[in-house]
């Protein structure tokens, strides 16, 4: 890849990377070649854009092509980059913990409108939904947990780079026995048996896959909560498709004002309600 792995111009080192990102099927070639410049450069994307003409470095053109190879073979740009931007807080992630997307922020969202006292964020991952919850709302009392020792130390490690130790308290498991919250979050498993070929290879590939699967219809991790939150209110993610049946799931469990909310592409994306 001319431009990549010796010192050229900018333009000449994204043209290049974009071409061989478009041939291997990169949803997002010129955006994430642009990432991953300014990354190598130590620039950022706007001053990349202000002057093209600029010489690349040979240390930041040797970082860059490494960076674009791992790319090419379809590693995630935040696991290349070691981090996401998640509402407003930055956040820490490699292959122990799933990447956080922008529709996982409508809990966040929802958790903000209801102003709950307490909050349990269950299969916290990488922590975005905690953290976050714990930078915007200080006056809640946050707990986190998983079921994954790998993933709580990811999330331990970003709320101490947050400064946020003493805002979440993290657990290993799923729903703490004998305490009640008023919201419980999760963002659980919710990937079906039968859809895993479909998806991306920066999924199957990259992420871990017991963070993704959840039985033949996706719901496996869902049902097993469920049963566990016996009172306040459970706020779920789901899948495309998924929202009617665990509705009904939740309504089944004496769960009562089950609404959905839906995500900017209009898929149902969040289902909640309360019990008791």
């Amino acid at each position: 890849m001319a431009g990549t792995t010796t010192a050229g111009s900018v333009r000449d080192a994204l043209g290049a990377s974009v071409d061989a990102l478009t041939a291997a099927g990169v949803e997002s070639p010129r955006l994430d070649a642009e990432l991953l410049l300014a990354e190598a450069i130590g620039w950022n994307r706007a001053r990349l854009t202000a002057d093209p003409d600029a010489a690349v470095p040979p240390a930041a053109a040797r970082l860059f092509g490494e960076s674009v190879r791992r790319r090419l073979r379809r590693e995630p740009v935040a696991y290349i980059l070691g981090r996401k931007g998640f509402r407003r807080i930055e956040l820490a992630v490699d292959r122990r913990v799933l990447i956080p997307r922008p529709e996982t922020e409508l809990l966040v969202e929802l958790a903000e409108e209801l102003r709950p006292a307490s909050v349990l964020d269950v299969g916290t991952g990488s922590g975005a939904i905690a953290l976050a919850i714990a930078d915007e709302m200080p006056e809640c009392e946050v707990t986190a947990t998983d079921t994954s020792a790998a993933a709580l130390q990811v999330a331990r490690a970003n709320a101490e780079q947050l400064g946020l130790t003493e805002r979440v308290r993290f657990l290993e498991g799923s729903v703490p026995a004998s305490e009640t919250f008023e919201l419980t979050v999760a963002n659980l498993p919710y990937v079906a048996g039968a859809d895993w070929s479909s998806l991306q290879p920066e999924v199957t590939q990259w992420e871990p896959r017991e963070a993704l699967l959840a039985g033949s219809d996706g719901l496996d991790a869902i049902r097993a909560l469920i049963p566990r939150v016996q009172r306040g209110r459970l706020a779920l993610e789901v899948g495309e498709g998924q929202a009617e049946d665990v509705a009904e799931l939740l309504g089944g469990a004496g769960f009562a004002e089950v609404r959905t909310r839906r995500d900017l592409a209009a898929i149902e994306r969040v289902v909640w309600g309360q019990r008791g």
